[in-house]
């Protein structure tokens, strides 16, 4: 059963008692909530998560409005999970979708370092998987909003999860967040793509949420191989130009886009070394014509370049 089968009177129902327990790729989250504006984005954004009924859960969030009388008054939440911490993390209801993100993805860079993780996109075309390491900033997820609606498999768009042991990219398909002129950009080139609401004046700007392809979050079970690396850098009015890279080049570059790296220690050095040798390696430098960069991206899929 997924999220889209329940009524919203029903989702509301779970929130506020046991949880709602959904899985993305190979973590399920238990989700609690008071918050009226929660369910329905929930119905609308994360309508293809399969619901999950573990006894136990991996990651435990709570959003609940603040105990306190003057963030009462603000009207301020608190995230919450079963990760020790020593920040607070309160925020606006009107903002809720945005910090559960960040809460769900914080849980997991966090905490799972059964895997080699990095600040990168995946996608999956053909059998072949391309990984897309990239500092904030730097139009990657607009990339991978882009490739997924264009037949390009979404894995993740912001933590790729990598299994030191074989190189196994594991699925991980969370909403994508746009940001600033890109929400409009998408817009046009993806209508019938589902966006949520525009959430303006957060600490990255205006953000909004791009939900995945069904077909990505249906597939989150298959595996990934890496084929290409690829650093994404938008700029505007670029002309677009996808460069080879030495690969010593390229392992420096992806070790800096690593959560874990030297945190795992060898199995962080093997896996890293993997990758770049199982891949070719490129730069890719594009401008704000989106149906361009992925003919580019779609030529090196099919070995045209």
């Amino acid at each position: 059963m997924k999220i889209a089968d329940l009524q919203l009177t029903q989702l509301k129902a779970y929130l506020l008692r046991d949880g709602l327990t959904f899985r993305t790729g190979p973590f399920s989250f238990r989700l609690r909530s008071s918050a009226s504006n929660l369910p329905p984005l929930l119905h609308q954004l994360y309508a293809n998560y399969l619901l999950a009924d573990e006894m136990f859960a991996d990651f435990h969030v709570k959003l609940s409005r603040y105990n306190s009388w003057w963030y009462f008054c603000q009207s301020r939440w608190l995230l919450e999970t079963d990760i020790s911490t020593p920040y607070v993390f309160s925020f606006a209801q009107s903002t809720i979708l945005p910090f559960l993100e960040w809460g769900t993805n914080w849980c997991v860079a966090t905490q799972a370092h059964q895997y080699l993780m990095l600040h990168a996109g995946m996608l999956e075309k053909n059998g072949n998987t391309l990984l897309l390491p990239a500092n904030p900033g730097s139009g990657k997820s607009t990339l991978c909003a882009a490739l997924c609606h264009r037949s390009w498999r979404l894995l993740t768009d912001e933590i790729a999860l990598v299994r030191p042991i074989d190189l196994a990219l594991v699925s991980f398909p969370r909403l994508i967040p746009l940001k600033n002129q890109a929400i409009a950009v998408f817009r046009s080139f993806a209508p019938d793509a589902v966006l949520g609401p525009e959430y303006p004046k957060t600490h990255k700007g205006t953000v909004c949420h791009v939900r995945p392809p069904t077909d990505s979050i249906d597939r989150s079970d298959e595996i990934g191989r890496a084929r290409w690396i690829v650093f994404p850098k938008f700029k505007a009015g670029a002309l677009m130009a996808l460069k080879p890279l030495d690969k010593t080049q390229a392992f420096i570059q992806l070790t800096g886009h690593s959560f874990n790296y030297e945190l795992i220690g060898l199995r962080g050095f093997q896996a890293m070394t993997g990758l770049i040798d199982a891949c070719d390696c490129y730069t890719f430098e594009y401008g704000g014509d989106l149906e361009q960069a992925v003919a580019q991206l779609n030529a090196l899929a099919e070995g045209l370049i």
